[in-house]
């Protein structure tokens, strides 16, 4: 008996018979027949068929396993897969991992061609081939069953390739390579908890006490046709000592965003993970696997009340009667043998260096050493949208991102930069999202009002084969270690912006639905796009008034990036023309410093970086959030928001991503600066028109001049309240210092009467008369901070 079985998961039987059909009456011989006496079973003879091709591919395989030598810089070799067998006897492995590469350039390539072909026909072969070597080589890897110890002492092994020269698209899988080895490219969305699987049952008749062993599970729990002793085809009971288990792990991939049609359903399809390979990647991963396509009927309808459980001799449509739904519900599902996941961790530098050919190391070294390195970089994110260097840059550092932290008491700092794009429409917003998602390994783009609060974080689904609840991952987490753009923001519903919350911040996506109680990682910088709330951006309100958002949402977000589309006939002509440009020469129009390629492996380069804070710009970060805070206290900053300790983290991730991109692991003080630069430009960017204080004479000061002298006075005004003349007089006392001339003394002052008059008017303060003089008093109704936030 072959010790391949696909269970629950083979191809069925006319498929492996048109597999074996392929070869010629000359591959096939007959000996002398066998007899087969399984305990007290009657004789029976049987002609053995060996199949002549399987053999030489079986012993054509053996000698390159033994004979296969990779040679190193020293011109010596070794003789990579027996030193491989012995590793896999150290560490209790039972699967032998081959490069297809390797297999190409032996024999011309006709045994790598041969296996690729007709993988599905020659896999027993292949296994058997490797069970000979580990048997000559190290045999006592064969009397070790992890699981259960056999009276013969096989073990069930696994052959792994992997490193094809091709990778398939989903919805390349066609019924025409069922059987054929090859390798297909998906997005990892669901994944199954590992299970045991009966891989060759042993069955004991229940009538005559016969023991039947090696039967193939089909699909599902298969019991034998009939016992040979003694006919009975009902009653059997599972010897599960003398049975072969496996693990088993069903992965449900989707097609990558960039390889779907537009107009079409992205494609879905199982595959199935055995042995050593299962739990290799997660929901989120862009995985490759290696294997063959499989035909497996509907198990939800073999599992209808009445349908018995047992093997079949004949498959497919027997009648026009009988032709209906359960006879046509097959599908395609994917036997994977080797599954590897494109998201690796972040590697280490000198690793990250040796995956590099010297063509590469060199131009990365150049780019290290080149002294305007940061502006290059700059300018060479998304090139086609003209101008909005500021943006560039921050888009620039959430690609580096900052230094993830664990504290001591175990509570994860996140280092992942999350930016909010606000303006006014066809100003390029939604171009910035799509680059990130075109240019990051790792992104995923999505619509606010067409996502809820489930599609972002996760879905508890019920599995419609086991009936089990499991859990689906949704955008934040298939955007893990990634980033997640998000165009039309401000469309979303309020309960399912709350629903981010805590992935924005903790980095965490807390379930508790159907009995699964679960915390999964969220580690995604998210890109958010938004409108304002009347169209165009009102300069005369602040940020928040401007956005459909909550307080808490936008205090997660270390950068807001304000785009405004002002008339501007030099600004106009220089944006047309590259427009117009581009439409011409298309590509021949872009000239970036750095390509694409370029600019994503010294990306990956620097995030092996960890910068650290150093006294000096401790003590200068310190003294810039002071002055952020004192802003915000004076009501400079309230047209915004508030100025949290936030902010101060977003100051240290904004350094760490400046110093990542100088490729240096000491945030020096002028990286701090430009990160308060960019901060400040942030949430203090909101434009006040000049404040009218005398209508008459047309006598305008600036928004924030006003601001300053009203807090001045304000501060100064007690219950009793005060006259003009004393206002005035304390307050140009407290400017005597910036006064430099008698002129600037005297248009001071009588600018601060007019600012009064303002204020009162205003309704901030109120004049009362007390006998012969005015004072000036708090408005009983003033409420300053919500009349200026």
């Amino acid at each position: 008996m072959s010790q391949f079985v696909s269970s629950p998961s083979r191809i069925p039987s006319d498929a492996a018979h048109l597999l074996h059909s392929t070869s010629s009456a000359r591959d096939i011989s007959t000996p002398e027949p066998t007899a087969i006496t399984p305990g007290k079973r009657r004789q029976i003879n049987v002609t053995k068929v060996v199949d002549v091709t399987g053999e030489k591919v079986r012993e054509s395989f053996e000698s390159f396993l033994e004979e296969y030598v990779e040679e190193n810089g020293d011109g010596d070799g070794k003789i990579i897969y027996l030193q491989q067998i012995d590793n896999m006897k150290t560490y209790e492995k039972s699967t032998i991992y081959i490069n297809y590469q390797h297999l190409l350039s032996r024999e011309n390539g006709v045994l790598a061609s041969a296996i690729m072909e007709q993988y599905y026909r020659f896999l027993p072969f292949l296994i058997k081939g490797l069970k000979r070597i580990i048997k000559k080589h190290a045999p006592s890897l064969l009397q070790t069953n992890i699981l259960t110890e056999e009276e013969n002492g096989d073990r069930v092994f696994q052959i792994s390739f992997y490193n094809l020269p091709t990778v398939q698209r989903i919805r390349d899988v066609r019924s025409n390579k069922i059987g054929s080895l090859m390798c297909i490219s998906g997005t990892v969305t669901r994944t199954s908890e590992v299970r045991p699987e009966l891989y060759l049952g042993t069955f004991t008749c229940d009538l005559c006490s016969a023991l039947i062993e090696g039967v193939e599970q089909v699909f599902k729990y298969t019991e034998p046709t009939s016992c040979p002793s003694c006919e009975n085809q009902s009653y059997f009971t599972l010897n599960t000592e003398k049975s072969q288990f496996t693990d088993w792990q069903k992965v449900r991939i989707q097609e990558n965003s960039n390889e779907i049609p537009t107009g079409s359903m992205p494609r879905t399809l199982d595959i199935l993970l055995r042995g050593d390979i299962t739990e290799n990647c997660k929901p989120g991963d862009k995985a490759k696997f290696t294997g063959y396509e499989i035909v497996i009927p509907d198990l939800t309808q073999l599992g209808l009340p009445g349908v018995k459980p047992q093997s079949v001799k004949e498959s497919g449509v027997t009648g026009l009667r009988n032709l209906g739904v359960r006879d046509l519900t097959y599908k395609l599902a994917f036997n994977a043998c080797h599954a590897s996941s494109k998201n690796e961790e972040r590697r280490g530098q000198e690793n990250f260096l040796t995956s590099l050919t010297d063509l590469e190391v060199s131009q990365l070294k150049e780019m290290v050493k080149d002294d305007h390195i940061y502006d290059k970089l700059v300018q060479s994110i998304a090139p086609a949208v003209f101008g909005h260097e500021v943006i560039k840059k921050g888009i620039l550092l959430q690609l580096l991102g900052g230094v993830h932290k664990k504290t001591v008491d175990g509570i994860n700092l996140r280092g992942d930069i999350n930016i909010c794009i606000v303006g006014d429409p066809s100003t390029a917003k939604s171009q910035f999202l799509k680059y990130v998602t075109g240019f990051s390994p790792r992104a995923i783009y999505t619509s606010g009002k067409a996502s809820t609060a489930a599609g972002l974080t996760a879905a508890v689904v019920r599995d419609e084969e086991s009936g089990e609840f499991t859990i689906e991952a949704g955008a934040l987490m298939l955007a893990d270690n990634g980033i997640c753009a998000i165009d039309e923001f401000d469309k979303m519903n309020i309960s399912d912006q709350v629903a981010i919350h805590e992935a924005m911040e903790q980095q965490t996506i807390s379930i508790a639905k159907a009995g699964i109680h679960a915390t999964l990682n969220a580690r995604t910088s998210i890109l958010a796009a938004a409108n304002p709330i009347s169209g165009r951006y009102n300069r005369k309100v602040g940020l928040r008034a401007n956005l459909n958002m909550t307080a808490p949402i936008m205090s997660r977000f270390d950068l807001f990036f304000v785009i405004l589309d002002d008339c501007n006939e030099r600004i106009d002509t220089q944006i047309a023309s590259h427009i117009v440009d581009l439409h011409m020469l298309q590509d021949d129009a872009i000239d970036p410093p750095y390509s694409a390629e370029q600019l994503l492996g010294y990306i990956r380069y620097a995030q092996t970086f960890k910068p650290k804070m150093t006294k000096e710009s401790r003590d200068f970060l310190v003294a810039r959030y002071k002055e952020l805070r004192e802003d915000d206290s004076q009501g400079l900053g309230r047209s915004s928001y508030r100025i949290t300790v936030r902010q101060l983290e977003s100051m240290i991730r904004l350094s760490e991503a400046i110093a990542r991109a100088n490729c240096t692991d000491e945030i020096t003080p002028s990286f701090v600066a430009e990160a308060y630069d960019l901060l400040r430009q942030s949430i203090i960017r909101v434009e006040k028109d000049d404040i009218e204080v005398e209508p008459e004479e047309q006598i305008s000061i600036t928004y924030d001049k006003y601001v300053s002298i009203m807090n001045l006075i304000v501060k100064k005004i007690d219950d009793d309240g005060l006259t003009a003349e004393e206002l005035v007089d304390w307050y140009l006392l407290q400017k005597e210092d910036e006064l430099n001339s008698e002129s600037e003394y005297i248009h001071e002052r009588k600018l601060t009467f007019k600012v009064l008059k303002r204020l009162v008017k205003d309704r901030i303060l109120m004049s009362v008369t007390e006998g012969e003089k005015v004072v000036y008093i708090l408005h009983p109704n003033c409420s300053i901070l919500d009349l200026y936030s």
